[in-house]
């Protein structure tokens, strides 16, 4: 009886897929038909600038500046709260300080903390770093999912029932329970894998507890990894990953579910649990897992990681749909905002270099610096693209998370323990403002037709 329950869940049936081809046929609508009635597909325009649906403080992305009245491409820049993310980064590096906790700090409170405030801060993230009574044993090792980010959604959903004042919305409220799930995602996260690892993989469970005197980053490795033990350069290097995925602006997908599902008024972990659905999506959070995929295929692929030609010819076999995934795509190169320069990518190359020295793996950083040299010209020239393409943090990111030797099914849930903050910014922004619930128009393309009786159909 259970193996026939289990194929009721995964199994296709002739009758499903005669259905799917009505769905398909009833569903299809003609792409002339959005220029036609004006339509912002993806809510871009015409140009691929994603149209005007909100105004924010968090954070602000350019790509361009006015010359003469035209817009020209320009390095790109990111801003927290108005504070260029390269001097962020370069502040706390300097001071050999880990930074993520004073990025989360200046993006939910719109300030840069004294050097008290961030250690009450931090102190408070700490505090919150418990997870309920039996929650581990309960719920994270109860059917463990081979996604993380299911696994992830899922915890996030249960806490509600752990919380006596869930579906209130008031600010103070709402900043205790993202400040909860700041800290929390984590453990969630680890725990999460290490359910899975042991069950399906038969791999040893390891449940460490979290160390209050230790960082986000550190924590992060103390957790994971069997014996807690991690280099400093290894966990300030998954520090500054951190801070650069923290927040991108309202327009992204997952901040912008964030927006629209707080509009509605619900609770802040239905609303967190449609953000991380939105980070899940391939064309969303789930890029630099390409990547790394990728190499691994080139690597395989090319003899010499050295010769520009034989590495050019990958490319271009590539981008004709000829290698790796044949989905026409140099994954880690281009943006959907930055020309020219991804900030972020350019801040983490500094700090890859270094791993790389450590891990050994200095060969493999130079051929991902010559990819990142030849792609943009080589996207040129095949597609016809000379606005500019350059690297994205995607591109560094997965190598980064591969010399910390995590598993590959974190590497998305880990881009969420970043963005939580960024979400929870957003989250009590758009309380704070509180107006209309978004809801965006649809035309119906569709004429209107007459009911007919069972019978006659």
């Amino acid at each position: 009886m259970a193996s026939l329950v289990t194929n009721l869940y995964d199994e296709i049936t002739p009758e499903i897929r005669e259905l799917s081809k009505l769905c398909e046929k009833n569903n299809y609508i003609d792409p002339a038909l959005f220029k036609k009635h004006e339509v912002n597909r993806g809510l871009r325009d015409i140009n691929g600038n994603g149209v005007l649906t909100g105004l924010t403080e968090i954070s602000d992305i350019q790509s361009h500046k006015i010359v003469e009245g035209k817009k020209v491409p320009c390095e790109g820049k990111l801003y927290y709260r108005g504070v260029n993310i390269e001097k962020i980064v370069g502040g706390f590096i300097r001071e050999k300080r880990f930074g993520f906790e004073e990025a989360t700090y200046l993006l939910l409170f719109g300030e840069l903390p004294t050097r008290r405030e961030l250690d009450d801060f931090k102190d408070l993230l700490a505090n919150y770093r418990s997870l309920p009574t039996s929650f581990v044993r309960d719920i994270i090792m109860k059917a463990p999912s081979a996604d993380m980010m299911n696994t992830l959604a899922r915890s996030v959903l249960t806490l509600y029932s752990y919380d006596d004042a869930a579906d209130d919305t008031s600010i103070p409220n709402v900043l205790r329970q993202c400040l909860q799930l700041i800290a929390l995602f984590p453990l969630l996260s680890v725990y999460g894998y290490q359910a899975y690892s042991h069950y399906h993989d038969g791999n040893s469970l390891f449940i460490h507890s979290p160390q209050p005197e230790l960082s986000t980053a550190e924590n992060l490795l103390y957790i994971l990894r069997p014996d807690s033990r991690f280099t400093e350069l290894e966990a300030r290097i998954l520090d500054v990953a951190l801070v650069l995925h923290a927040e991108h602006g309202g327009g992204n997908n997952s901040t912008f579910t964030t927006h629209v599902v707080s509009s509605s008024g619900t609770d802040t972990y239905s609303t967190i649990a449609a953000s991380l659905g939105s980070l899940k999506g391939p064309k969303h959070g789930g890029a630099n897992i390409k990547v790394v995929r990728m190499f691994e295929d080139m690597k395989q692929t090319v003899s010499d990681w050295t010769d520009e030609e034989e590495v050019g010819r990958y490319l271009r076999a590539l981008l004709h749909k000829e290698a790796f995934d044949r989905a026409g795509l140099i994954y880690g190169m281009g943006h959907a905002v930055y020309s020219l320069s991804d900030p972020r990518a350019n801040i983490f190359k500094k700090f890859v270099k270094s791993l790389s020295e450590e891990k050994g793996l200095t060969e493999e950083f130079q051929l991902y610096s010559l990819v990142e040299r030849l792609a943009p010209q080589i996207i040129a020239e095949e597609r016809h693209i000379y606005k500019g393409v350059s690297a994205n943090i995607d591109f560094y990111s997965g190598f980064v998370y591969h010399m910390l030797n995590l598993p590959l099914e974190l590497y998305t849930p880990i881009f969420a323990i970043a963005r939580i903050a960024g979400w929870s910014a957003h989250r009590l922004e758009e309380l704070v403002n509180v107006g209309k619930i978004i809801r965006p128009a649809y035309k119906s393309i569709t004429e209107p037709r007459d009911y007919v009786v069972l019978d006659e159909r």
